[in-house]
């Protein structure tokens, strides 16, 4: 990097601070800080929801696979994730929108209080927060991973750098200024991948690379959908692990889908992400299948920051690291309001009585606080992530948030659902206790005893499957659908509110002018 570089990474830096400091102005409470008083519109929503839904990762831990096995990477990644938003953005869509305006809340596990009892809203929230900030560990270890190859800095002073910026602005502004600077993001995005797809055509074949390059030696293997460990069961165990993930699993995703103004604007926002999902991913991966056609490498999460310091002039240079932060402090960003929504409204309300009675200002300043916590507990985990016990960032982000989300999201999600209303808390507590027991058993005791070790798409894979039998099951076998359960359901269900609907108890959390109150959209 020159100064040049440097210039366009300091200048997005503070344009990210600016759109946070703007975005201020817009935050007058809570819902407007986590579900931005829903009035997004649907196409921000739609481009916030795709760019909150990956990271720096793909450019590390995805380049990997892609320099490694090639089409795989996109054919096992972001094309499941497609077809699972497709599915969502009928199904859970329009029931998370309905759970804002229709119930009043501004986090998406309040209405588990309702939905099935305080111990189950509880045990969700507090695992799935720890999950996350190991989750998001990760992100910002991969993101200074590749600061590092480009700038020689330290491990900890690039998680330092990406960490205070983001934190600035998300803080700021809340979901508003996630959204917007999401908005700005992909535009960068945009600019860097289509710059780095043209230096590879450039380096090679001209615009016949895309079709001409497949039958070179150091490409053996590359055209293969399935490769390594990431064939058919990996491939399925992971649409089913994205389809409740990427559409509110993770709580990210899912406030995107209350933001907007109404039912058919959250679907229309869902379809929109599903959408960029499907093609988008196929212009950054290309160069990351080519990578050995250019550069050699013995690490290969090193080849797509070697390769665009090869190809590219300073100034595009700066924009493809532009593009690399983009992708990580959307996804970090959009996380701290997720968690911060869920521990301001969902686990301090049920353990201090002071937080039950905090009014608008004050509950304000706590959701500003709790996501600066988030942030600052997640750096310190990445510090860690490539220690013995969480192994490399692939390994942390696909095992154990993949493995693990399957138990945490099957009860929030499929408890939108009428057709599992006979599953209460005992199926839901049941199946998220097991699952994360499964989770460990797998991939620990049982592995150490298997030679080789469990294949991978059966360490991600059987947590969620058992979580999901066990759902199913308990609900049938011990049902738990009372007359206040069903209005609720009814209510998020039924596109005038549920005309059997009786009335909801309000969620507990903090006294602002939004819980209880109509809603303002």
């Amino acid at each position: 990097m020159n100064g040049l570089d440097w210039a366009v990474l300091i200048g997005y830096f503070g344009v990210m601070v600016a759109i946070g400091v703007w975005s201020h102005k817009r935050v007058d409470n809570v819902s407007d800080f986590f579900t931005a008083g829903g009035k997004m519109p649907w196409w921000l929503s739609g481009i916030s929801h795709h760019m909150s839904g990956y990271s720096a990762v793909m450019f590390t831990g995805y380049a990997a696979i892609a320099y490694t096995y090639g089409v795989t990477s996109y054919v096992t990644w972001s094309f499941p994730i497609a077809i699972g938003i497709a599915i969502g953005a009928k199904v859970f869509a329009p029931r998370l929108n309905r759970v804002r305006s229709r119930l009043h809340v501004s986090s998406p596990l309040e209405y588990l209080k309702n939905r099935y009892n305080l111990p189950t809203q509880q045990a969700l929230a507090w695992s799935g927060v720890l999950l996350k900030i190991v989750d998001v560990g990760a992100k910002w270890a991969a993101i200074a991973t590749l600061l590092s190859v480009f700038t020689g800095v330290s491990l900890n002073t690039g998680i330092l750098i990406t960490g205070a910026v983001t934190a600035v602005y998300c803080t700021v502004g809340g979901l508003w200024a996630d959204a917007l600077t999401e908005l700005g993001q992909f535009i960068i995005q945009f600019v860097a991948g289509i710059a780095m797809l043209v230096a590879v055509m450039a380096e090679l074949n001209g615009f016949s690379t895309l079709w001409s390059v497949w039958d070179e030696p150091a490409l053996d293997g590359h055209t293969k959908p399935l490769a390594g460990p990431y064939m058919m069961v990996f491939l399925i165990a992971y649409l089913f692990i994205k389809t409740f993930e990427y559409n509110g699993g993770m709580w990210n995703q899912a406030q995107r889908y209350m933001a907007t103004d109404s039912a058919k604007s959250a679907t229309r926002s869902g379809i929109l992400s599903a959408s960029l999902w499907l093609i988008w991913p196929l212009v950054l991966f290309f160069p990351m299948w080519v990578a050995p056609l250019i550069i050699k490498t013995d690490v290969p999460s090193d080849s797509y920051a070697l390769m665009a310091e090869h190809l590219l002039p300073h100034g595009l240079l700066g924009l493809v690291i532009v593009g690399f932060f983009s992708h990580t402090m959307a996804m970090c960003s959009s996380d701290a309001n997720a968690i911060a929504a869920v521990v301001t409204r969902d686990i301090m309300p049920a353990v201090s009585r002071k937080a039950r009675e905090w009014d608008t200002r004050m509950g304000l300043l706590a959701a500003r606080w709790a996501t600066l916590l988030f942030l600052g507990l997640s750096m310190a985990i990445a510090t860690q992530v490539n220690s013995a016990f969480f192994g490399d960032i692939i390994t942390v982000v696909i095992k154990w948030v993949a493995g693990l989300m399957g138990p945490i999201a099957i009860p929030l999600m499929l408890g939108l659902l009428p057709w599992f209303r006979k599953s209460g808390p005992t199926a839901a507590l049941i199946s998220w206790g097991v699952g994360l027991l499964t989770f460990w058993l797998v991939n620990y005791p049982i592995s150490w005893n298997v030679d080789g070790g469990v294949p991978l798409q059966y360490q991600v894979s059987i947590p969620l499957a058992v979580s999901l039998v066990l759902y199913i099951l308990i609900g049938y076998v011990k049902p738990e659908d009372t007359p206040e359960r069903d209005a609720l359901i009814a209510k998020i269900n039924s596109d005038d509110g549920g005309s059997t609907a009786a009335a909801i108890p309000t969620p507990a959390g903090p006294a602002d002018d939004v819980v209880g109150a109509p809603a303002k959209d």
